[in-house]
């Protein structure tokens, strides 16, 4: 299996995704705006999002990919589902318990979440509210990660990176369908991830039956394997959520801002994850059980290799967007969400939070590049340990240029406690030989910079020129970025091409090999 082919399924349809999602945020700032209704949606929106990308998608699956991989690879299919089927049963219990603890204590989770809310009653209450709507999302979408480290251990990445499209679907469709029926757009948008989670879980049970894996549900017992799996997922949670604990920092001194400061993040944040899901979750995704797999059978050559290439194509794909978030944050939102509720004013100030965002997004990205490197030899411990670090930086980052800056200083924090936590993890792997800079990742690296350059002047001059377009109606608006995005997706190839960033009788080689 091609680390690149891997890369591109899932890279693909989360592409796939993000452009759906783009169709739904577009719909939530024109029916909801940056105002009360939108900032009490985010966060309730925010909070099972956490816990997903804390304890399922991140800490789950950190633990889970390579005991399953070992377990497939050393004791055969039966031996690995069963083992699956053990954490199944675990994890359902613990997430029932869990779930029902929350919805109980909502309002006091809602006072530490947002303490800001404290002083808006009304926002408070249908922040509260929102939030008990949308956290059973947290119980589907933990067995959807389940049943997914399933899918991508054995190689089947593509019915699970479609699982995101589906959600989007699944939430632009039942907030059209029930938005004139509902007291807001809030209470759409609430059930419209209620029934997104459903959905995606009913979608990956179907794709295992279809792979010959379906579960299950044997009664809980805490095996040795299942205990192995629990000591290892503790101390992921911290190391693979981190980016989620920086943000739900931000939200939660966000919330100390005036109205609308909550709104402008998570607009700018939903743009920042696109070059973040399509690439640094898609490199993780594929790197991940390829590392486990070398690392179980001893050929650390492989293994090399495989994390030189990971850092590559993360580098590759994603430095371009940095430059774009830094060169036209004003034209991309503008064009995106200014209408309706989402005015010129809401424009400007989340475009100076994308900018921020975007200091980090090569942090970003490089971090779900690194992190394998440490899960595959299953290594939870020295991820948790830069996590801390990382969260400590973005805290007193943030207390600093909160007043200054306000929500733009938020996000500045969050690129900055990114770079902390990247650099920590690349300098570990280096030191204990787990990562060696080969030539060709040295030479690419010059090389992809100047690529990005050459793009990010191409996207000013295009900028400039439809100028008056960007000035006019969404129509023109949309049409002018479509034009900016070819030309500057254009320019970067063919610079790709001139400066040896990239080849593309070597890309199309590395998407045919398999192996």
């Amino acid at each position: 299996m091609a680390l690149l082919r891997s890369v591109a399924t899932v890279g693909g349809y989360t592409l796939l995704s993000r452009i759906f999602g783009f169709v739904r945020d577009m719909l939530i700032a024109a029916y909801a705006g940056a105002g009360p209704v939108a900032d009490a949606f985010f966060v309730a929106f925010k909070l099972p999002n956490f816990f997903r990308a804390l304890f399922a998608e991140g800490a789950f699956n950190a633990a889970f990919v390579p005991l399953f991989t070992e377990t497939n690879t050393r004791g055969g299919r039966a031996a690995a589902l069963a083992f699956a089927e053990r954490a199944l049963s675990i994890l359902l219990v613990a997430l029932f318990l869990f779930m029902t603890l929350c919805q109980i204590f909502m309002p006091w989770l809602m006072i530490g979440l947002a303490p800001g809310f404290n002083d808006e009653p009304a926002k408070f209450d249908l922040a509260v509210t929102f939030t008990r709507i949308t956290f059973p999302y947290l119980l589907f979408i933990s067995l959807v990660s389940l049943l997914g480290g399933v899918l991508n251990s054995i190689g089947r990445f593509a019915a699970v990176a479609a699982t995101p499209v589906v959600l989007n679907i699944t939430i632009i469709v039942v907030l059209l369908a029930t938005v004139q029926f509902m007291p807001s757009a809030g209470h759409a948008l609430s059930w419209g991830v209620m029934a997104a989670g459903v959905t995606q879980f009913l979608w990956l049970v179907w794709a295992c039956h279809r792979a010959g894996f379906l579960l299950r549900l044997p009664r809980p017992a805490l095996t040795p394997e299942v205990r192995r799996l629990l000591k290892l997922i503790m101390p992921a949670a911290l190391g693979a959520g981190v980016v989620q604990i920086n943000l739900v920092i931000g939200t939660m001194l966000a919330s100390l801002l005036p109205s609308g400061a909550i709104s402008y993040l998570f607009y700018a944040d939903r743009l920042n994850q696109f070059p973040i899901g399509v690439v640094g979750v898609a490199v993780g995704t594929a790197l991940l059980p390829l590392l486990s797999r070398h690392i179980a059978s001893g050929d650390a050559r492989a293994a090399h290799d495989s994390q030189n290439r990971a850092i590559e194509i993360t580098l590759l794909l994603g430095l371009p967007s940095t430059v774009a978030f830094l060169v036209v944050p004003t034209e991309l939102i503008g064009a995106l969400f200014e209408r309706g509720a989402f005015g010129p004013a809401a424009t400007a100030a989340t475009a100076a939070a994308l900018m921020a965002y975007s200091i980090g997004l090569p942090a970003y990205v490089l971090v779900r590049a690194l992190s394998p490197g440490f899960y595959a030899r299953k290594d939870t411990r020295t991820p948790v340990r830069f996590a801390i670090i990382s969260i400590v930086v973005n805290i007193g980052v943030s207390l600093i240029l909160l007043r200054s800056l306000e929500h733009a200083g938020l996000a500045l924090a969050t690129a900055l406690s990114s770079w902390t936590n990247a650099l920590l993890l690349a300098g570990t792997l280096h030191r204990r030989g787990y990562w060696v800079p080969d030539r060709r990742l040295k030479s690419r690296l010059w090389r992809i910079l100047l690529s990005s350059l050459l793009m990010a002047a191409a996207l000013f001059g295009f900028a400039r020129l439809l100028a008056p377009w960007f000035a006019g109606d969404s129509l023109h608006r949309l049409g002018a970025l479509g034009l900016v995005v070819a030309a500057g997706i254009a320019v970067y190839g063919l610079a790709a091409q001139v400066t040896g960033a990239a080849r593309l009788g070597e890309m199309k080689a590395m998407l045919r090999r398999r192996g």
